[in-house]
């Protein structure tokens, strides 16, 4: 088995000769023997032990792996946590509970001791029960494909792989080795408890499937193998589409090009929605059908409120032709929105121009040709633009805020005004951007409010003398 696995590790490009491994080992037969392997085949290990403290004779397993370590000459490094408390702390079942708190220790210290991979034992039919499980709780290709031979980057780490040197090897192939190398695994009794779905899958599902067709393991694993090579070329699918459908994205936020996203195939769509949820929620193992239809059904048609909440305290907004996918508290940037920052109010200069954050440009000029500017004022459909009657104003036009009660009255609204905080409302501009939204304005009244409505009193009529012509507009980047 040394040089089988030595010729798969070389061919698979899985380690790196010479680099130190951390070795996840818990006295188990799949552990043990990629500890033994790995050790033979020259590679400087760290052993790293972990006491879930769990079963009464988990004391005595941690001393037995470290006696074995030590044995080879090996560094070891033995930790004891409270999973059963960790469970009840995070409300996770207990099999979730010791994934986390085992992977957690193995990737901080294999940070501690600068290793180029954290390697489990996990074989081929720890592969067979992966896929099987995913098929009946429901999955794509990402959960079909099963395990990842090398990870990187994964969920505990951007620059330390996770790898897995003994998939592609059967349970049988491993129990033979540690009889002929006379290696004595540790038995642990937790592997026949069917209250763990595992241990369900292996010791009375996957039985039953062997009914009907002995061979329905090896079939499992090569189906998994085929799948991984599809779901390799299906995301480097989506790595090219993501250049083109996301906008920007960061720690809290992934920002989706609405327009763009529509076009692609439903399922370019889901593996870019995945790819999303993915990035903002590294550590979250299954991305279900329903979540990513949910997502899907509310690109297509969006709900009232404009917003709905997905998985994972993630939400997602539509708003000025994004699709937004973040948490729920997060300060998504606003540059594609016109904002301003300031106390009180600011003269505009006229001619003359202002910048604003982000690139945004507010231009002011005197008008020359009041008719041929009537006409145009007439025809605009530019709401960020606007000709601006200046006969009636007794002091100069200022640049402000919005403040508590603004009202305005909005072109072709003769009689009455309205509470500016509805009007932007009814335009559905985000709530994250109306306050800092750039208004101009005389000493009372708002005579215009860029993208939303120019003030009736202040428009352009036959009769004006004196004009002022602006328009708010973003460089381009």
């Amino acid at each position: 088995m040394y040089e089988r696995v030595r010729e798969f590790i070389e061919r698979e490009r899985v380690l790196e000769p010479g680099q130190v491994v951390l070795v996840g080992v818990s006295g188990g037969p799949d552990s043990l023997v990629l500890m033994d392997v790995l050790h033979h085949l020259g590679y400087p290990l760290v052993v790293a032990h972990l006491n879930h403290s769990l079963r009464p004779e988990a004391e005595a397993e941690a001393c037995q792996v470290q006696r074995m370590a030590e044995d080879r000459g090996l560094t070891f490094i033995l930790k004891k946590e409270d999973v059963p408390g960790y469970a009840v702390e995070h409300s996770l079942a207990v099999e979730e509970a010791a994934r986390i708190v085992r992977y957690e220790f193995l990737f901080r210290q294999a940070v501690d001791h600068k290793c180029q991979a954290v390697a489990v034992g996990h074989n081929a039919d720890d592969q067979v029960e992966t896929v099987v499980m995913h098929i009946l709780r429901g999955s794509g290709l990402a959960g079909l494909r099963g395990m990842q031979l090398r990870a990187m980057p994964n969920s505990w780490s951007q620059e330390i792989a996770l790898v897995r040197p003994l998939l592609p090897f059967w349970r049988e192939e491993i129990l033979a080795h540690c009889e002929r190398h006379n290696l004595q695994p540790v038995f642990d009794r937790s592997n026949l408890d069917t209250t763990y779905f595992r241990n369900r899958l292996r010791n009375e599902l996957i039985p039953i499937l062997q009914q009907y067709n002995p061979a329905i393991r090896k079939i499992i694993w090569r189906m998994s193998n085929v799948l991984a090579g599809d779901h390799q070329l299906l995301e480097q699918v989506v790595e090219q589409a993501w250049e083109t459908c996301v906008l920007s994205y960061g720690p809290s936020h992934v920002i989706f090009d609405q327009s763009a996203l529509m076009e692609k195939p439903v399922g370019l769509k889901r593996g870019l929605l995945r790819q999303g949820i993915s990035t903002l929620r590294s550590g979250l193992r299954d991305i279900d059908f329903n979540c990513v239809e949910r997502g899907l059904r509310f690109l297509a048609s969006p709900s009232k409120t404009g917003q709905i909440d997905l998985i994972a305290g993630l939400r997602l907004s539509l708003e000025n032709n994004r699709l937004i996918l973040a948490d729920w508290d997060a300060q998504i940037p606003a540059d594609e929105w016109p904002q301003v920052t300031m106390d009180g109010s600011i003269t505009l200069k006229t001619p003359g121009q202002m910048q604003l954050k982000d690139g945004w440009v507010l231009h002011s000029e005197h008008v020359k040709d009041l008719v041929t500017d009537f006409r145009q004022a007439t025809i605009n459909e530019d709401a960020f633009q606007a000709w601006v009657s200046t006969d009636n104003l007794s002091a100069p036009l200022l640049v402000r805020t919005r403040k508590t009660g603004d009202r305005i009255q909005p072109l072709g609204m003769e009689e009455h005004s309205v509470k500016l905080s509805e009007y932007m409302i009814n335009l559905k501009i985000p709530r994250r951007v109306r306050d800092a939204w750039p208004l101009i304005s005389t000493e009372g009244d708002i005579v215009w409010a860029p993208g939303i409505a120019l003030a009736h009193p202040f428009r352009l009529t036959e009769a004006t003398r004196q004009a002022v012509y602006m328009k708010l507009y973003k460089l381009e980047s």
